[in-house]
């Protein structure tokens, strides 16, 4: 037994109240639970109780077992002072006060029905992936809506926390952080940690001074990136290494402390090679980016605005000093996809709260109308009768997976929830 299902029996007052007693044996009486603020201090703030006919106004605490009191230090922090009565599972041991007064003690135990036991061992029993696997099916659609809309949010605040960050680090330098989280990537799983230092390494009034040649902002990129061959027979290469270091040492730059570049495992069309010139071209075609992103107001509009190629010698190599089959290399639509879901809705989602403005419906319009990801974890929501069409449910299923699932917080999560409830 976990203490969240003590928290859960309090909370939606899952106990029989008709004789209770405290552990002295004293009558107790229950006027208001209190609230469950999860913050510092005791579980249930503003509660009252009577004990035998004296009325009591403070906070209550929850413990699986009264002497995880001591084990937790609570005699020595104040903020336990107001403690007017202990909710304990099991009662080992007398609890004192700082003033050594004793603190009355319900053991819940005693109080919680068979079925209520039975249900929250059903539910967290060891499934073969996670606990509710055998009814989450059975969950009203009403209830899965409204949570999955929550569990999206959540996610979205998770992601404007690296965002939040970089706001710091560039003086709310928006077009900045967009280069930065676009870089990040662009550089997919495999390099994006590497591209995005490739991105904070280079101050972004010198990608704005630079981008009316495409050239020199590959020059740029691939130099900061370490990646322009010293030794070749093409001139173009020979050209980049050149402005490269004009470029470099007229801006003072210094290239970031990076591990190698990675080709292993990618698809051509996913070289970073590639990536990085179409990035160079994005910026070099779309001045402004920033705000133009913001304005959009559909997915076709995103479209539009990432439809990009690259320049001329990319489009018949894939790597340095290697010539190829003519190709245009643009971003194809699904790329635009990972590019909207993990950069263009985060970032919108965060100028939006950075103005007190709240802009959920453009944001799950956006997701909604852009096909589910495609993963494990989605396949296997599938299999137990979980199915994502947009990527809006993609996302909120991911969430639901890792910050639930995997944390198993059953008794924190809405599905959890609703199959503990009383079947009518």
């Amino acid at each position: 037994m976990k203490e969240d299902f003590l928290h859960y029996i309090w909370l939606y007052k899952k106990l029989d109240i008709t004789n209770l007693k405290t552990t002295n044996r004293e009558v107790l009486t229950i006027l208001n639970f209190g609230q469950f603020i999860q913050q510092a201090g005791p579980d249930f703030f503003n509660a009252q109780i009577v004990i035998q006919n004296q009325k009591w106004a403070g906070n209550i605490e929850i413990h699986l077992k009264s002497s995880d009191w001591y084990v937790h230090h609570h005699e020595k922090d104040d903020n336990y002072n107001n403690v007017i009565l202990h909710v304990v599972w099991e009662h080992d041991t007398p609890i004192f006060r700082k003033d050594n007064s004793e603190i009355p003690v319900l053991e819940l135990q005693k109080y919680v029905s068979r079925e209520e036991l039975q249900k929250y061992k059903e539910l967290t029993t060891q499934k073969s992936w996670i606990f509710c696997e055998n009814y989450i099916e059975e969950v009203p659609h009403f209830v899965m809506t409204n949570w999955q809309e929550r569990l999206f949010f959540e996610r979205l605040e998770r992601k404007s926390n690296p965002i939040d960050e970089l706001l710091q680090e560039t003086e709310n330098d928006w077009e900045s952080v967009l280069f930065c989280l676009l870089a990040k990537n662009f550089g997919l799983n495999t390099n994006g940690e590497m591209f995005f230092k490739i991105a904070k390494s280079i101050t972004f009034s010198v990608i704005r001074k630079e981008a009316l040649e495409v050239k020199y902002l590959e020059a740029l990129l691939f130099g900061q990136a370490n990646m322009i061959p010293l030794h070749v027979e093409e001139a173009y290469p020979k050209e980049l290494k050149s402005w490269y270091d004009y470029i470099a040492l007229k801006y003072n730059l210094q290239k970031p402390l990076i591990d190698s570049i990675q080709f292993f495992k990618h698809r051509p069309d996913n070289f970073p090679t590639v990536r990085l010139a179409q990035l160079a071209m994005l910026y070099h075609l779309q001045r402004n980016l920033f705000s133009k992103i913001i304005a959009a107001k559909t997915v076709q509009e995103l479209y539009h605005i990432f439809d990009v190629s690259v320049s001329d010698y990319w489009k018949t190599h894939y790597t340095f000093d290697k010539t190829s089959s003519k190709k245009e290399k643009s971003l194809t639509k699904s790329f635009i996809d990972l590019l909207i879901i993990n950069t263009i809705v985060p970032i919108q989602f965060a100028y939006a709260h950075s103005l007190g403005k709240d802009n959920s419906e453009l944001l799950i319009d956006f997701l909604s109308n852009i096909p589910s990801e495609k993963n494990n974890i989605i396949e296997k929501f599938s299999t137990f009768g979980i199915q994502s069409k947009n990527a809006f449910q993609s996302q909120t299923l991911l969430q639901l997976k890792n910050e639930y699932c995997n944390q198993k917080k059953c008794l924190q999560c809405a599905i959890g929830l609703e199959l503990l409830k009383d079947k009518k």
